[in-house]
């Protein structure tokens, strides 16, 4: 992708010249730890504010949160959400695999929590804490002025760590009241920052893909959490070859193991033996099949997204358009359009099958963030 960089969203933020107070979400790793050093060197009141998403366990980050904070003389808020975080993120997961989807919790997390509960505390604490006047958090993405648009959404500096893809559907009056010290970082300079100050964060390993689920295994985490509330997950199905020019198009050449262990665009795990590596073209709930082809069928020139978040009106669109709709593919040169609430987007040359569930983001060439939405298919 060709987006620049360029000095458009450069130049000093609001929140860099003048002092504020500022509550930073701190998660106990590295990136929330240079959030609240940086800003505090820069001169501002800063509180620590930490979400309790999960149950306490032996990992809890709290206790020492709480030894580093009074080593700093910097408050700690502690949020009890483990509630909420089963409610608006957990259970809207696994609904989401067992309709054969596949969710993108981090986004879902940014915009209920992250940016909705605790964007809430930080401006009207629920307990007596003075409100702040932003959040900041250890996000790779940044708040930046832009000549047309005003302030928006773009996206880090760190290709490798660019966040904005995951803030996609959080409404952009939310980020407006946000801080983001990371935006122009890269993460072995946070690391080398924070060593410069003999700062260790309390959990330094890099947090695993999705926190709630033990060791990454989906399959694991969902199977045990229906088999405890005695629900069950879909069952096994016929596998179906889509291929016109085969004897076996459109006939079952295998079974599956059950639509959520799969998604969109998956070739290995598929166990299948043929003469040519078979992709997942779609999901059929409707009939419990799971349909596949060969290289030649899986790619997509379109797909549109519901549930739309608008965050630069259309009209303001630019001519140059980027869209992703996984979070490790590169934005891609497109044309899109919104039809009543649907981002509808065509691909200038084919792109992997869009998974239903997951993100879809539209950008310009200097990376700001225009659209946002779910991914619904084609």
């Amino acid at each position: 992708m060709a987006m620049r960089n360029a000095g458009l969203a450069r130049g000093r933020k609001a929140w860099q010249i003048q002092g504020m107070n500022i509550a930073v979400a701190v998660s106990g790793g590295t990136d929330s730890l240079y959030a609240l050093l940086s800003l505090r060197e820069a001169g501002h009141e800063v509180v620590a504010l930490h979400a309790r998403f999960l149950p306490a366990s032996a990992a809890d980050p709290v206790p020492a949160l709480a030894s580093l904070c009074a080593r700093l003389g910097v408050p700690l808020r502690v949020l009890e959400c483990a509630g909420d975080f089963e409610r608006l993120v957990i259970a809207p997961f696994a609904d989401e695999h067992r309709r054969a989807r596949t969710p993108n919790p981090c986004a879902l997390c940014n915009r209920a929590m992250k940016f909705g509960r605790l964007l809430d505390e930080t401006l009207a604490p629920s307990d007596a804490s003075p409100a702040a006047d932003a959040l900041a958090t250890g996000h790779y993405a940044a708040m930046a002025e832009h000549p047309v648009y005003g302030r928006a959404l773009r996206c880090g500096n760190d290709p490798a760590k660019d966040q904005s893809y995951f803030l996609a559907l959080t409404p952009l009056e939310r980020l407006r009241r946000c801080v983001f010290p990371l935006a122009d970082m890269h993460k072995s300079n946070v690391r080398a920052w924070l060593a410069a100050r003999g700062e260790t964060p309390p959990l330094p390993h890099e947090s695993q893909e999705i926190c709630f689920v033990p060791g990454d295994d989906h399959y694991a985490f969902l199977s045990g959490r229906c088999a405890a509330r005695g629900e069950s997950l879909p069952g096994p199905g016929p596998v179906v070859l889509d291929d016109p020019g085969h004897p076996r198009h459109e006939t079952a050449i295998a079974e599956h193991q059950g639509l959520w262990r799969y998604t969109e665009g998956q070739r290995k795990g598929l166990g299948i033996a043929w003469s040519e590596p078979l992709f997942v073209l779609r999901r059929e709930r409707e009939r419990n099949a799971l349909i596949v082809g060969g290289r030649h069928k899986a790619a997509v020139t379109e797909c549109a997204a519901d549930g739309l978040n608008l965050m630069v009106d259309t009209a303001l669109w630019p001519s140059r358009l980027y869209a992703r709709t996984r979070y490790r593919q590169v934005p891609a040169p497109a044309e899109a359009w919104v039809e009543g609430q649907r981002l509808r987007i065509r691909f200038a040359s084919p792109q992997p099958p869009p998974a239903p569930g997951q993100v879809a983001a539209l950008y310009d060439e200097y990376g700001f963030v225009l659209a946002g939405g779910t991914l619904c298919g084609a």
